[in-house]
This record gives structure tokens, sequence and C-alpha cells, in this order.
């Protein structure tokens, strides 16, 4: 920046744009590296829900059991974010079955804590990559209870489905305790106020059921993404 004209040196603008065009090319690689991995994965439903819940939790056994049963049952490749919690719970029900059991891993300043139960992984730099790439190609989202991450992440695929860039896609949600509460705020503070429309919070589906999760999943196309 020079001070006496407040402009931005011609120096400092080709830094900036070199840093930008830098970031761009790692991103753009990025991406082109998860999708082809991906790739291999035709079949997937992916898994959300939070990383602190343990193996005793009622929750971690549910998705450790759907996840078993949509690998055996149906071949389907269960792919997860490939830590603990749900994420364990899910790469479990799988890896346990012989089915592909994937985590799509993120690089952290200390090593992310991953699961032992995943025979397939890919690592990402870029948090928002990983996002795009756990909902780019699954057949189904099925969330468990979780924190700030695991709201994130549902109100994005959500939001994805009410603006049509997702299409066709269940959002099956397990733990209806949890979940019920979540759709009672969409429908009593965001509808009454005109914030949604009527009958967006009936974009997902909320069950406990896995008998029905198995057969909504099993009636899914296989999603071709171009």
């Amino acid at each position: 920046m020079d001070e006496s004209t407040g402009k931005i040196a011609p120096s400092a603008r080709q830094e900036m744009h070199r840093l930008a065009r830098e970031r761009i090319a790692e991103i753009s690689k990025e991406f082109k590296e998860g999708f082809e991995f991906l790739e291999n994965y035709p079949k997937s439903v992916t898994f959300f829900g939070g990383n602190r819940i343990t193996e005793d939790n009622p929750h971690y056994q549910d998705a450790r059991t759907l996840a078993g049963r949509l690998a055996k049952e149906l071949g389907y490749s269960v792919v997860t974010g490939g830590s603990t919690g749900i994420m364990e719970a899910a790469n479990r029900g799988a890896f346990e079955a012989g089915g592909n059991s994937i985590g799509l891993l993120i690089q952290l300043p200390h090593a992310q804590v991953t699961n032992k139960y995943i025979n397939g992984s890919f690592a990402l730099y870029y948090f928002f990559v990983r996002k795009v790439c756990l909902s780019f190609s699954a057949e189904a989202f099925i969330f468990y209870p979780g924190g700030f991450g695991t709201l994130d992440e549902f109100f994005e695929i959500i939001t994805l489905m009410q603006t049509r860039k997702v299409t066709d896609v269940p959002i099956i949600c397990v733990g209806s305790e949890y979940w019920n509460k979540i759709k009672d705020f969409m429908t009593q503070e965001l509808a009454s106020r005109g914030l949604i429309e009527t009958g967006d919070e009936n974009i997902f589906q909320i069950t406990d059921n896995h008998d029905e999760i198995i057969e909504i999943v099993k009636n899914v196309p296989i999603r071709i993404v171009i």
C-alpha cells in the first residue's frame, strides 16, 4: 500500500495475483483428485454425525448396524469424514460387513484422529472441498445427532435441495428425539415467519426404522453426476 496515495502498489498487486493463482490451482487439483477418487465408488451413502458420540452411545451402535446392512444387503459403499463418533460407527459397520468403508479425511496441523475401520481413503486440505466431496455423488445422506459441524453440513445440504442444486437424493435423519426438535423449530419459527416456504421443513425425512431406510435407499436411482 502506498501511504501517500492510499493505492495498492503494483508489486503488492502482482504478489496478490500470484498467490491467488496458486491457491486456485491447489483447490482445482484437490477437487479433481477427490472426484476421481469417488468415481471408484459409484454406489454410496454418506453418513454424518457427531464425532464425540462414544461406543456406548445407542446412536453409535445404531449407525454401526445400519451401515452394515447397507453394505451387506444393498452393496453400497459407506462414506464418512473418517474420524471418530458416528463416522467411526458407520465405517465400522461397513467394514465388518465386508463392504467398502470410505473416509474422506482432512489434513490438520495435528493429525486428524482417523478411525481404524477404513479400507479406502482420500485426504484433503480444504474443509469446503471435503464438504463438496461428501455430497458429490451419494445416493442418500444419513444424519445422526451431532454438534455444530453436523448441523453445518445438514443445513448446507438441505439448502442445496431447497434451491434445486441437488435433487432426488433422500436426506434421512436418524434419532427422532433430536431431529424432531430441529423440525419443530423450522415449523414454529421459520415457516411461521415466512422465512422458508411451507413444506421446506419436509425436505428431509425423520425415521429410526432401519427397514424403512433400507427400502428408501434401495429405491433410489444411481446418481449420474455430470
